[in-house]
């Protein structure tokens, strides 16, 4: 009773405080910012990470209730460690319901920071989801809007200039457009309809004859019946640690502890824009005593070269993960690939072990082959191929265990084992040890790794945060790795090493600064032709000062200045930039403004460097900063009554001593790259 009582008193007092760290709007979370960051540092490609932030917009509206949540639910912030969310539910076992947000900072292995990160996404209730639920309330607590974008280059490129059909070009308009529409009850039932057409690409004509390239539907409900979740249409599975299974956005190392190990939270939804990784078809979750089973099944159509063999075998030769068809061959290959999938995962919980076993056949109606060369000498050539993983987790006090061992049938292996570990309240650390075959292969793997495949790779990764106070922040972390086989521009195996740390001095709720120096070794090719050609060091040292204060409750500045030093065969390359933002956000006025001015120089495309920028809802953008010269934009945001937003983006690139931007087809003429984005959305 005392102990009830003490709880009681401490969240009555600390209420405003609460109140507080609930009044965040959504554009302040700091847990956005540093990963959208850590996914810039770590992916060079365009990345698609408007799924996630749809996940994390929808909890910020609507939070997740921590007397209800479970272990999947609080891993798809991504904010917490896996040790984190175990601690998280076991306090919650063993002194009862949360009463109050504060209880947090009780928590073992939380610090303030992590507090702060999680409390605009989580609530506290007594009161069970659905409870007295009627019609009325079905209706009256669904979450629909609808999207519209529009976005367009306003210089005109090389491919829309060309009218001779014999030649490669774009067949449709400059325009890009996106639909979206979105239903959402209580997290228990969810519809998701995606239509996109990309710039280039044809509307209403050739293979588009339907209008919009893309379409996507995705049907989810939860706890019907027998089926704890129930899924037709798109979908996605994260399994373990990504060895056999692993759809969607996934993480490489960065200065985040939850970078060490994979959160796998199964079944989910899939509502991205990505054309490409995902499933289609029909998966449900069941759920026995202490087991959860998970069958799936999945049909595609894949866009890959796909041609008749002179024995009569059909052959594939590429597999497109893009999801652009703008010119005649790209339409030509679109949707040209079958592919079927089917797979069931198995897992078993026992207090705080958890173990897995996942299966996965796939198929295509084509054998897939290569170009012969050395380099591909155990690289995947079959029409089928049969994955099987076991995985588990286990919390020993506070030590983490986790890892996968995956097996292809017939070829190679592939593991990953780990802990993360609380040392002191103040002291955590984590390892993990990887070794992917060379003759692995896995169509739907994403693990954590230096290379871009789950194969042909061994490392050791390790790292350690320190909080020695409430204001500071140490994280420092070194990867060891090499690469047995041969790799795209490596001519013979190759080893490398990635170390990096952070300091991080925040001021509570006001701002932060922090100090970042990394440094990779990669051993690459040289730049002779064979016979001639070896394999050489290649050094890349980047230190980066970063700074964001709230100067009030409407402004806030963010700046940032980085340099990057490339070293190859003798020959150094330098890059650097600097940029600032400021940020308004009038308390009575329904506009939102935030801007960026940047410059940049860099000597070499390898001494590139890559900064996440602010975007319209649910949109990212990651540039790359290349050449000298620099970057500018603007985003408003407008709000026209309770249910109507309105955005406009415009961002603008001027190069010094250029007279083209871009390449192949994107190139246009001048020394500028401008471009627009608008964006409307609904809600009721």
């Amino acid at each position: 009773m005392r102990f009830a009582s003490v709880r009681i008193m401490t969240a009555v007092f600390l209420l405003g405080y609460s109140t507080l760290v609930k009044s965040q709007t959504w554009e302040e979370s700091p847990a956005v910012e540093q990963i959208m960051e850590q996914l810039s540092e770590e992916l060079d490609d365009v990345i698609d990470a408007d799924e996630f932030l749809e996940h994390l917009r929808y909890y910020h509206t609507r939070p997740i209730d921590l007397n209800q949540t479970n272990e999947q639910e609080l891993a798809k912030l991504l904010i917490l460690s896996p040790l984190q969310i175990t601690s998280l539910l076991e306090h919650r076992e063993q002194t009862g319901k949360f009463l109050s947000l504060l209880e947090l900072q009780g928590i073992a292995n939380f610090d303030l920071s992590t507090v702060e990160r999680l409390s605009p996404f989580v609530k506290v209730s007594s009161v069970s989801t659905l409870e007295g639920l009627t019609l009325r309330q079905l209706y009256n607590d669904s979450e629909q809007q609808l999207m519209a974008r529009y976005g367009t280059i306003f210089q005109e490129q090389r491919g829309y200039l060309i009218t001779d059909s014999t030649r490669s070009r774009y067949l449709g308009d400059a325009n890009r457009y996106m639909l979206r529409y979105r239903l959402n009850f209580r997290n228990r039932l969810r519809v998701a309809i995606n239509a996109e057409k990309d710039a280039g690409e044809p509307f209403f004509r050739e293979k588009q004859r339907f209008g919009f390239d893309h379409y996507g539907v995705s049907l989810y409900a939860k706890d019907v019946g027998i089926f704890k979740e129930l899924l037709l249409g798109n979908y996605a599975l994260q399994i373990g640690q990504g060895l056999v299974m692993w759809n969607g956005l996934s993480f490489g190392k960065g200065a985040m502890m939850t970078s060490s190990a994979r959160q796998g939270v199964g079944l989910r939804s899939y509502t991205s824009m990505n054309e490409h990784n995902y499933l289609s078809g029909l998966s449900t979750r069941l759920s026995i005593d202490k087991w959860e089973i998970t069958p799936f099944i999945s049909w595609r159509k894949l866009s890959g070269n796909r041609s008749l063999a002179e024995d009569g075998r059909y052959i594939i030769s590429s597999i497109s993960a893009s999801g652009l068809h703008r010119t005649p061959n790209e339409q030509r290959n679109r949707r040209a690939i079958n592919q079927g999938v089917v797979g069931i995962d198995v897992t078993y919980r026992y207090k705080r072990l958890k173990l897995g076993a996942v299966g996965v056949y796939t198929q295509y109606d084509g054998t897939i082959v290569h170009d012969g060369s050395r380099r591909h000498a155990y690289s995947f050539e079959d029409d089928r191929l049969i994955n099987f993983g076991v995985n588990y987790q286990y919390t020993f006090r506070n030590i983490y265990l986790f890892g996968e061992t995956a097996h292809e049938y017939g070829r190679g292996w592939a593991t990953l084992n780990g802990l993360i570990a609380s040392l002191h309240p103040k002291v955590s650390a984590f390892a993990n040890y990887r070794n992917y075959q060379r003759n692995y292969h896995a169509v739907f793997a994403q693990a954590l790794g230096e290379g871009s495949a789950v194969a042909n790779e061994e490392g050791v990764y390790t790292g350690i945060m320190l909080h020695p106070s409430r204001k500071w922040e140490w994280m420092s972390y070194i990867d060891m790795f090499r690469f047995p086989w041969l790799r795209y521009r490596v001519d013979e195996p190759s080893a490398g090493m990635d170390l990096l740390s952070q300091l991080t001095y925040t001021w509570y709720k006001i701002g932060r600064v922090s100090l970042r120096y990394r440094h990779r070794l990669k051993q690459e090719n040289n730049r002779d032709r064979p016979p001639e050609r070896v394999v050489v060091d290649a050094r890349k040292d980047q230190v980066r000062l970063a700074f964001q204060y709230k100067l009030s409750a409407k402004w806030e500045i963010r700046t940032r200045a980085e340099g990057v030093r490339y070293e190859k065969e003798g020959r150094t390359d330098f890059g650097w930039m600097a940029y600032q933002d400021v940020f308004w956000k009038p308390d009575r006025l329904p506009i939102q403004v935030n801007m960026r001015l940047a410059v940049f120089a860099t000597d070499s495309y390898d001494a590139r460097l890559y900064a996440y920028e602010n975007d319209v809802l649910y949109a990212s953008a990651f540039p790359m900063y290349n050449g000298k010269g620099g970057r500018s934009y603007v985003n408003l945001r407008y709000r026209i009554g309770r249910k109507t937003d309105f955005w406009l983006r415009y961002a603008r690139n001027r190069y010094l001593n250029v007279e083209t931007v871009g390449s192949g087809l994107d190139q246009s003429e001048g020394p500028h790259r401008s471009d627009i984005k608008v964006q409307f959305r609904y809600r009721w």
